[in-house]
C-alpha cells in the first residue's frame, strides 16, 4: 500500500508526495512541478522537500514554527554558514532572558547546529540543532526558523544554492 501526503501551497496548487521505493521514504515523487533546486516546506507535514528534477524531491523531517510564529509564501536562500555563531533575536530573548548575547559557532549549546541556510526574511533560517533540541524535529517548536537534524542540514547545505527559491506551505 502506497502512502500519499497532500500539501496545499499558498497559491492553491495541490501536490501529492508518494515515497519512491529506492530511498525508503526519503525520495518523493511530486504531483506538481517545481524548479530543480527549489525547497518546499510543509508546515502541516513538518517536512522540507528539496526538488531534484521538478517532479522528484528529497524529503527531510523538520521542526517548524510554533503557533503564532508561522510564515507562508516565498523566500530565497540568501547565505550559507558553517557552524555559525548565534545571537538570540529579541523574540527569543523575551522568553529566555538568561541567554548570552552570542553563542559561539560549534558550541554544543548553539541552536544553529552544524549549518545554517539564511533566508531573505528577517531572522529566518533553515538550520541544524543541538542534541537537547533534536527531539523537537517533527513538531511545531521554533520561533519561525526551520530546524533540522545536523546530518540532514549538512546534506541539504551541500545540495542547495544561494538564490534558491523556498516556499512555505500550510
Amino acid at each position: 500500500m502506497r502512502k500519499t501526503w497532500a500539501v496545499i501551497s499558498t497559491i492553491g496548487t495541490v501536490f501529492a508526495l508518494t515515497p519512491a521505493p529506492a530511498e525508503a521514504g526519503r525520495l518523493m515523487t511530486l504531483a506538481a512541478d517545481y524548479p530543480p533546486g527549489a525547497i518546499v516546506i510543509s508546515q502541516s507535514a513538518r517536512r522540507l522537500y528539496l526538488v531534484l528534477d521538478g517532479r522528484t524531491a528529497i524529503a527531510y523531517p523538520v521542526a517548524v514554527a510554533k503557533p503564532g510564529m508561522e510564515w507562508r509564501g516565498a523566500a530565497r536562500v540568501a547565505a550559507k554558514y558553517v557552524e555559525p555563531p548565534w545571537s538570540p533575536p529579541d523574540s527569543v530573548r523575551r522568553d529566555h532572558p538568561g541567554l548570552p548575547e552570542v553563542i559561539p559557532g560549534g558550541s554544543p549549546t548553539n541552536p544553529m547546529g552544524a549549518r545554517a541556510i539564511a533566508l531573505d526574511r528577517s531572522e529566518i533560517a533553515i538550520h541544524g540543532t543541538t542534541r537537547a533540541m533534536r527531539a523537537s524535529i517533527g513538531s511545531a517548536a521554533s520561533y519561525g526558523c526551520i530546524r533540522m537534524r545536523n546530518e540532514d542540514v549538512i546534506d541539504l547545505f551541500d545540495r542547495v544554492r544561494i538564490g534558491a527559491i523556498v516556499t512555505m506551505t500550510p
